[in-house]
């Protein structure tokens, strides 16, 4: 009986999930083998080496976190408070995916120490800033208003992972939804 061959995505997510977990540098070959409960050989019917294997990570987190979840939000339509009503609880509904916000925090420190990576990190942060834009312009007519609510969503996405403040009398599910309703007004 043949044994089924890892795919190549199951590659790329235990990559991203390396990478979460301890940055770019614990993407290793032999450790994502043994993660996947494989040999390191299926490794190279896919990767010609680890610099290729973490460019398709960047590419596939690249895809998923802009493009993806922009075609998931429009797909049902509704005007702007209601497409931004549905992007907070895709991002909020992330979980362990390549969309996690730990894979994005990972990506932004390896972005530090990285020029090809930062500049696909601003790319990539330009398009959700950008999609942000266009759905608050559509019921916030002052453009100041607009890059604020824009840069607190995004602040708030990226930052509510780090920050360890308790929120007396309010899980931090409350504090999300509360974030959300004041930013849709």
């Amino acid at each position: 009986m043949a044994l089924a061959r890892t795919s190549r995505g199951k590659w790329i997510e235990e990559g991203l999930r390396a990478l979460a977990a301890g940055g770019p540098e614990a993407v290793r070959i032999e450790v994502l083998a043994q993660a996947l409960g494989v040999t390191k050989g299926g490794f190279y019917g896919y990767f010609a080496n680890r610099d290729v294997l973490l460019t398709e990570m960047l590419d596939v987190w690249e895809r998923e976190v802009a493009e993806a979840v922009i075609e998931q939000v429009e797909r049902d339509g509704g005007d702007g408070r209601a497409r931004l009503g549905r992007l907070f609880t895709i991002v909020g509904a992330s979980g362990e995916s390549v969309r996690s916000p730990l894979v994005d925090l990972a990506i932004r420190d390896w972005a530090r120490r990285d020029e090809a990576v930062a500049e696909r990190l601003r790319r990539v942060d330009n398009r959700r800033m950008d999609y942000l834009r266009s759905l608050f312009a559509t019921f916030c007519p002052d453009p100041d208003d607009v890059e604020v609510r824009c840069m607190l969503t995004f602040s708030v996405r990226i930052g509510a992972y780090v920050v360890g403040a308790d929120h007396p009398g309010r899980s931090r599910a409350d504090v999300m939804k509360l974030t959300g309703e004041w930013l849709l007004r």
